[in-house]
Order: structure tokens, then C-alpha cells, then sequence
């Protein structure tokens, strides 16, 4: 069934130099073609969509379908698309393929999948010709409700996550829920972090739904349509919002790696692939509330509350057996780090967070130690 105007709802990015539109509906797929030409995007531009090969089985016709019919020059590149797989070489495959179709400043690439590929589709369109226009079209949860939106792209080097990147904002943002029916259990609850991690940095009206939805957080099919429909659209306006008022991450959108510093802590340590992004950023949530507890800046009630959610969603809570020495290391890896300390966004309460660049490396430890176990 196609989506209609009226089915889709539009969040808007309103950016000073590039604004954009968030479109959020059911079988809105179907008319990826239009949307883009309803951005000034004109019949026979060309078109690369990038994809993997999982997505590609379900949605690529789709996606294609709509293009053409729409009246774009459009190909296609079928990408591997694992964390591990978040290299510079996979980006030189889209670069080949930019140079193969001869993309020209005025072409488009289409990332079609979750956020490895919306990573490095991005960051290939923002190096391909100085930068060329993306549209990102996620298929996950975890890409639907952050990565996707705000513009940061990158890849991985063997001493940290998403350390070579830049920032190059979509033209627009397609998010069909329907594409979540594919979607395995395990990557729906790694999403499900994201979404756990607005509702304690910003929207405590949220976390509270979260919180009533216990154990259905967990499966796809027992979330409300109506509540998936709620977590969408409130992730959506919530990184909006942040991306909005600090577009290049020098102040206010820091908040949003909440949980990720830990957490990209665990992936590095664990080998990228171990965790999966959101299970890891689970992980650092819990670990940054200790953390928090360690430093008196919130409650052990609303710690408990954390906890309670990520655990109801299905998603790992301890942190795992890591030398402590390589965790300090691997913190002043760090993309926040500033002037050699480790900024971290830790909770005061269910709703608001601050930055705080004077937590000791014995503090951290301490707080590590009773999440492990």
C-alpha cells in the first residue's frame, strides 16, 4: 500500500544554512521518488543507492521502482555492511562506483539501510567532488531515531570508532516503519537504546511511556503501533531539536553521546562486531549512571529506573571484563576529549544531563566495577 500526503508527518531540521525535512509514514517507500523530487532534486539526476545486501533482498526494488518512476538515471551499489566492515576501504568501493557512473556534483546518493550504511554512504557523498547531496533512508531502528539524522557521517580506525568522518547534512530524511517488519529482534532492541537514551537526556514524558511499556519494548511485534509511531516521531524532534541548536557539536549536542563514550569503550575493547552499537551504548548508559551516583548527581531510585528500562527492553546492563588500564586508554581516544580530559554527559535526573570534565580516572573505575559482574 503507498503512502499518501496526509499518511506522512514531517519533522522538521531547521538548520540555518541547510534545513531539512524528517518524513515519518507508513509505506512512505513507496514514494522515495517523489519526496526527493518534492525537494527541488529534478527528473534525470543520477542517482546512487547504496545498500546491503539484506536490505537490497527486501527494499531495493522498491526503492529503485520509485526512483524511476519518479524519473531519476539511477544505479545501484550492493555493499557489505557489518560494523566491521566500517573501513575506508569500503568507502573507496562507493567512491569506484561514483567514478564508474560518473557522478557529478549535481547526483545523489541514496543510503538505503541501517547506520553503517547511512555512515559511510554519507561520508562518501560528503568527500565524493568536495561533497554531493545524500539522502539518507533508514532501515532500522537505531538509524531511524539518530543516525540518520544531523549530518555526522564516518568510518573506523583500528584505534577508535567513527574517528575519520565529517559532517554533511541530508537533503532529506525517509523513515517507513514498515521496513522495521524485517528487521531482526536483536538489532530492534539495540535501537531501542537510542530511544531509552532521549527520554533520560531530554524528554522525561517518554521514558515514562518507555517505562510503562515494560517487557514489549523488547520484540517488535508486541510495541503498540501506536507507541512505535510515539518513539519515532519524539526521537526524531529530539535530535532535531539538539542537531538544530549546535549543528557541529561545540556545546549543547554533546548531550546526545550519552552513554556512548563508555559504550564505545566496550566495542573498541570487545572487538567491533562483539556488541552491536546499541547493546554497547546500553551498557555505557548503566555505566554513566554509576558514574553519576559515584559524583552524587542523582539518585540511586533513578538509577534503578534506568536499569529497570534497559533490562525490560531486552538489552546487557554489565559491563564486561576489561583491563582497566586499556579502558583509561582507550578513553583519551575519545572524539570529546579536550585538552587531554574526558568529557562525560552524565544524568542528574530522568530528563536532564550535564558535561563533566572533572571525573578522576579512579572514579571511573570504581563506578565500572559495580556494573561488571
Amino acid at each position: 500500500m503507498g503512502a499518501t500526503a496526509t499518511a506522512i508527518r514531517t519533522i522538521p531540521v531547521e538548520l540555518s544554512s541547510h534545513p531539512y525535512p524528517v518524513l515519518i509514514g507508513t509505506g512512505a517507500l513507496e514514494n522515495l521518488g517523489e519526496q526527493i523530487r518534492n525537494q527541488g532534486i529534478k527528473a534525470g539526476t543520477k542517482v546512487l543507492v547504496v545498500t546491503n545486501p539484506v536490505v537490497n533482498e527486501h527494499y531495493g526494488t522498491t526503492a529503485l521502482s520509485s526512483l524511476e518512476a519518479a524519473g531519476f538515471n539511477t544505479s545501484l551499489l550492493v555493499i557489505e555492511a557489518g560494523e566491521d566492515q566500517k573501513t575506508p576501504a569500503t568507502v573507496a568501493q562507493i567512491h569506484d562506483a561514483a567514478f564508474a557512473r560518473k557522478l557529478e556534483r549535481g547526483s545523489l546518493i541514496v543510503a538505503l539501510g541501517g547506520g553503517v550504511v547511512g555512515d559511510m554512504a554519507g561520508f562518501a557523498a560528503a568527500t565524493w567532488l568536495r561533497g554531493i547531496a545524500v539522502v539518507q533512508v533508514p532501515t532500522t531502528l537505531l538509524a531511524m531515531v539518530d543516525a540518520s539524522i544531523g549530518g555526522k557521517t564516518g568510518v573506523n580506525h583500528p584505534g577508535g570508532k567513527n574517528l575519520i568522518g565529517a559532517f554533511h547534512q541530508p537533503r532529506l530524511v525517509l523513515i517507513d516503519p514498515n521496513t522495521l517488519t524485517t528487521l531482526p529482534e536483536r538489532e530492534f532492541r539495540a535501537g531501542m537504546a537510542e530511544v531509552i537514551k532521549y527520554g533520560v537526556i531530554g524528554d522525561p514524558e517518554l521514558f515514562t511511556e518507555l517505562e510503562a511499556a515494560g517487557e514489549r519494548l523488547a520484540s517488535m511485534a508486541s510495541l503498540p503501533a501506536e507507541l512505535l509511531q510515539s518513539v519515532l516521531e519524539r526521537s526524531a524532534a529530539a535530535k532535531a531539536k539538539v542537531v538544530a541548536a549546535d549543528e557541529r557539536e561545540g556545546g549543547l549536542r554533546a548531550i546526545l553521546n550519552y552513554g556512548h563514550t563508555l559504550g564505545h569503550v566496550v566495542e573498541a575493547l570487545c572487538g567491533y562486531g562483539t556488541y552491536l552499537h546499541g547493546e554497547a551504548v546500553a551498557i555505557g548508559m548503566v555505566a554513566a549512571g554509576e558514574l553519576a551516583l559515584e559524583l552524587g548527581l542523582w539518585s540511586p531510585a533513578d538509577q534503578a529506573r534506568q536499569r529497570a528500562v534497559i533490562t525490560a527492553a531486552g538489552l546487557p546492563v554489565r559491563w564486561p571484563d576489561l583491563d582497566p588500564s586499556a579502558v583509561l586508554e582507550c578513553l583519551q581516544g575519545d572524539k570529546k576529549v579536550r585538552d587531554g580530559t574526558v568529557r562525560f554527559v552524565l544524568p542528574t535526573s530522568l530528563g536532564t544531563v550535564e558535561i563533566r570534565s572533572d571525573v578522576t580516572s579512579e572514579q571511573v573505575l570504581a563506578a565500572l566495577a559495580r556494573c561488571g559482574g
